[in-house]
């Protein structure tokens, strides 16, 4: 066999020995030749061509990374203590073992003084104790890394030791903040606005504008207003907090900020970006409160082609706070006055109907602004999420239920993107090379052509050959009976897969114009600028925007320098998402404990010999079922044609029944238990025993 070294890229592994390199990397393959023939120069060339047209999967990559270029992992971990096996050892009298809850990061030997003082005569004792440990060290020659104890968390299993472990180990600074950024802020309170201001903005405080918002949302970013014109058309704003005015560049505050890059949202607390006197107090647009804010507004038709646009920065006086609910209600009753019980507090300038009026203009105008986005190719994969009710008192969750998506959360989405898109032209015009602007790459290539064979193989008919053709294909390949909906919800989360995540970066760094587009949006220029409160990115953008219609000079950062801040932006956002997502699981894990079993409906979505992976409807999680956890008699793996299907035998429950036989294939609809485990935050997926008349796999379904 010969070896051919070749330089490729590789994605960022979190923690490696040494000191790693993000991209310097070699791999080797093997092509089917004697095994230490003489390579001359000639047959090296001619190799390198034939390996060109070698198929991919006939290729064994492997890689070694030689150096750290970013040291981009917090190299912290949550775990637990243990004593080294082998009690004889020298290893054994020095230090013991940290186990990572998280099986990417390698165990690590931690020093015996780092631990409790009564570790080692009573381990049992901090079986159950979440420990954070850093590496500090981690030799080439060793399968184990060195480390230093950090923090004892507290017990296993527990909400708050289990959230501050997410949050170390992902780098996100939950510290209070310190005094000197604290002095950034307006110190003489109750804040006004300074006289000052009102000749420097265009005054909108007579305007009938509103926010909404989750109920339970204290971060208020946007308003909208729509007011109706004399020739048919509407003049629509959106209005976003101009934090920008209470954020100094290149004061602590600023820093901190910029440090921080992104408030992360958990199941039952955020972790701000800025401190909370300006999310929650000066920069949330309260109702009947003047604020300070950056406005886009527009002159529409109802048919939402746009006839003009204004930029500027406004005073506003939101006349009450909607909830997402309340704007659904309006909606779904247009001609039905809403009682005044129902709703927030309305300031006396405005009525009740007027702002009815007005959500259900934006209503009309969202409706045809998103039909033309999807006509002019836009995808949304819109995935289930998990959204929980909380005991009050001890903070557990009592249940949980699928976020739905609804008309008023359509609506603010529309005007949000509209806004982002005009700010993104308008200041890539003004600054070719310092606009911060936003990308979504195409899907992976390979992960996109293994999902095109899969397709194929299950006769789905699906167009992958563009954003828009996606959407078309999940829009109406599926019916809208329970199990073609579950089958579109599994495709959905099979389309994601391959989806790259969207990237900040400056338009001075990128010289070919074809990679700024968005492919998700279908657009060739988009950025963020609508939730300044939360996102830095934002801020920034604020920052462009004002000297682009020259309130303030450009702010004094080379295309460079700008990129290396998107790129921190796209490092903590990307963090900030994972926390999310291990936040939901460890509320559902919990639940599970709390409440549990709990079942549900799932749907196959992988065929293995040994096992099977289900997304379990009700929740929108995905498990793997194991048939040895299972009361079978047998089980047996073939493919018929390309298709896997697992045969599962069971056990007759009494001596007079016949075995019961249950074919799974991809997308057989099938009933799952959840069920807690005995170590903590673990649950299992157990496969529920088929009726007399079974469940409906895909044939039935089709059959019927």
């Amino acid at each position: 066999m010969r070896r051919y070294l070749l330089h490729v890229s590789t994605m960022y592994n979190p923690v490696c020995p040494g000191n790693i390199p993000v991209f310097a990397v070699t791999t080797s393959f093997s092509g089917k030749e004697d095994a230490d023939a003489p390579v001359t120069k000639d047959e090296s060339t001619s190799m390198s061509q034939d390996t060109r047209v070698l198929s991919e999967k006939s290729l064994q990559r492997s890689a070694k990374v030689v150096y750290i270029l970013d040291k981009k992992h917090s190299r912290a971990a949550t775990g637990f203590l243990k004593l080294l096996a082998d009690k004889n050892s020298e290893l054994f009298r020095k230090y013991a073992l940290f186990s990572p809850s998280d099986h990417r990061v390698p165990r690590i030997y931690v020093p015996l003084k780092d631990c409790p003082q009564d570790f080692v005569t009573r381990p049992k004792d901090y079986a159950n104790t979440l420990f954070i440990c850093r590496i500090v060290d981690w030799k080439e020659d060793s399968n184990f890394a060195l480390g230093h104890l950090a923090k004892s968390l507290g017990q296993a299993g527990e909400i708050e030791p289990e959230t501050e472990g997410i949050l170390t180990e992902y780098g996100v600074d939950f510290s209070d903040f310190s005094s000197e950024v604290l002095d950034c802020l307006p110190q003489g309170l109750p804040w006004t606005i300074p006289p000052e201001e009102f000749g420097k903005r265009r005054d909108l405080r007579k305007d009938c504008i509103f926010t909404i918002d989750p109920s339970t949302a204290r971060d208020l970013d946007d308003a909208l207003s729509c007011k109706p014109l004399a020739d048919g058309n509407f003049e629509v704003g959106v209005h976003i907090a101009d934090v920008s005015y209470f954020v100094p560049e290149g004061s602590p505050l600023d820093k901190v900020a910029a440090e921080r890059a992104t408030s992360v949202y958990l199941v039952q607390k955020v972790v701000p970006m800025l401190p909370r006197l300006l999310c929650e107090e000066l920069c949330s647009l309260h109702p009947m409160t003047d604020k300070l804010t950056f406005s886009v507004i527009w002159t529409l038709t109802p048919e939402g082609k746009i006839l003009g646009e204004w930029f500027g920065r406004t005073i506003i006086r939101s006349c009450t706070k909607l909830s997402y609910e309340h704007a659904q209600s309006m909606i779904e009753s247009p001609t039905k006055k809403i009682p005044e019980k129902e709703l927030p507090p309305i300031s006396p300038e405005h009525t009740s109907e007027e702002v009815h009026q007005a959500v259900l203009n934006l209503h009309g105008i969202a409706k045809e602004l998103r039909k033309q986005r999807f006509v002019d190719g836009a995808l949304r994969l819109d995935q289930l999420k998990l959204a929980f009710t909380l005991d009050h008192e001890t903070g557990l969750p009592q249940g949980c239920h699928i976020y739905e998506y609804r008309d008023s959360n359509k609506l603010v989405e529309e005007f949000m993107l509209l806004a982002n898109m005009a700010v993104a032209h308008k200041t890539y015009r003004a600054f070719p090379e310092r606009a911060l602007l936003r990308r979504h790459p195409p899907p992976q290539t390979k992960m996109l052509n293994d999902l095109m064979e899969f397709c194929d193989q299950m006769g789905l008919p699906m167009d992958f050959s563009s954003a828009g053709a996606l959407n078309e294909s999940l829009t109406k390949t599926f019916g809208d009976d329970k199990y073609s909906l579950a089958r579109k919800e599994v495709l959905t989360n099979m389309c994601s897969r391959p989806m790259q995540m969207a990237l900040y970066f400056c338009s001075g760094t990128l010289r070919d114009q074809a990679q700024f587009r968005h492919y998700a949006l279908n657009v060739p220029l988009y950025t963020h600028f609508t939730s300044p409160i939360r996102r830095f990115a934002d801020v920034l953008v604020h920052r462009l925007l004002a000297a682009t219609l020259g309130y303030r000079e450009l702010p004094d950062l080379e295309p460079d320098a700008l990129q290396k801040q998107a790129d921190h932006c796209n490092d903590r956002r990307m963090a900030s998402k994972r926390v999310q997502e291990l936040s939901t699981g460890l509320f559902f894990a919990i639940l599970v404990k709390e409440s549990g079993p709990l079942e549900s409906e799932a749907m196959v979505l992988g065929v293995l010999n040994q096992a099977f992976d289900v997304l379990v409807l009700r929740y929108g999680v995905q498990k793997r079922v194991y048939c040895n956890a299972l009361p079978l008699q047998s089980h047996h793996f073939q493919r018929v044609g390309r298709k896997p299907e697992l045969t599962l035998v069971w056990e007759p429950e009494d001596l007079e029944q016949e075995p019961a036989q249950q074919v799974v294939t991809i997308f057989s609809l099938v009933e799952v238990v959840l069920r807690a485990e005995t170590s903590a935050l673990k649950y299992s997926a157990i496969l529920k025993r088929p009726g007399p008349e079974g469940l409906p796999g895909p044939r039935d379904e089709e059959e019927a």
